[in-house]
């Protein structure tokens, strides 16, 4: 299921940045929780071409990046101005104050299963897992294994932010489309197809690359987590002072709506 979804992200990863731009929401919601970003560690998940990332770097912030794909890294790198021998980014110890220089990210390879091996237990200040990441998982016990993996590498009442969409939704409306991603340049659609007594959807997608008129088609699966799944995977992992949003305002949690935004903090 990893190559599936690894292929998945190289097919579309040349233009993954246009298809899914930054959204300066993503910046105003981190410090909206978080505060001054001047100094605090900060690990970015599913990091893809980086864009959060140099941006809360920008901030004072040190952040470091995972991802899996390494098409999707090679571009953060790349922007960074460093090589990417190993996939990595090695910032300067040195970090400038706000509104001067700023080091870049640390971009490496990561697997999200794999946080306590690959970090130090109390590194970070704040987790991120934006962009329907989690979901990936094909299973409660993977994402309960992810998230303990969070909850290790967090300080105390550190905060782990999270966005995925609201499956609550998806699944009382059988949606079987999400909406249409166009540009100039592409058209992105992205359909969902449900399996009878099953929690995994089939994600049916074409990118539509317009000046070459080619089309490229994928299929991955993913898990339609139920909010009242997720708040128990939370919970019995450790996190307290549990809140969900409609959206990175922190507009009200309700049904219908698709993104799902949560904040939950690691106890003293």
């Amino acid at each position: 299921m990893k190559d599936e979804q690894n292929q998945f992200y190289t097919s579309i990863s040349k233009y993954y940045a246009e298809i899914f731009p930054y959204q300066p929401m993503q910046l105003q919601f981190v410090k909206s929780r978080v505060g001054e970003l001047y100094g605090k560690q900060i690990l970015d998940i599913g990091c893809a071409t980086g864009e959060l990332s140099f941006q809360l770097a920008r901030e004072g912030a040190q952040v470091t990046g995972i991802d899996l794909n390494e098409d999707l890294l090679t571009q953060a790198i790349g922007r960074s101005g460093f090589p990417t021998a190993d996939f990595k980014c090695e910032s300067p110890v040195r970090r400038a104050k706000p509104g001067g220089e700023f080091a870049p990210p640390n971009f490496q390879v990561g697997n999200m299963l794999e946080l306590e091996t690959d970090f130090r237990e109390r590194q970070f200040d704040t987790v991120l897992c934006f962009g329907n990441t989690l979901v990936h998982l094909q299973s409660l016990e993977l994402m309960h294994q992810m998230i303990k993996g969070v909850y290790s590498v967090l300080k105390p009442s550190g905060q782990f932010l999270l966005q995925i969409l609201n499956y609550d939704y998806i699944l009382i409306e059988q949606l079987t489309e999400l909406p249409l991603i166009e540009t100039e340049n592409i058209r992105f659609i992205r359909k969902y197809h449900f399996q009878e007594n099953s929690p995994l959807i089939r994600f049916q997608t074409d990118l539509e690359i317009k000046k070459e008129a080619q089309i490229v088609s994928n299929e991955t699966s993913l898990f339609a987590l139920k909010s009242k799944e997720l708040i128990s995977l939370l919970t019995t992992s450790g996190f307290e002072k549990i809140e969900l949003f409609s959206n990175f305002k922190q507009e009200p949690f309700g049904v219908k709506h698709l993104p799902l935004v949560v904040r939950a903090v690691k106890g003293p």
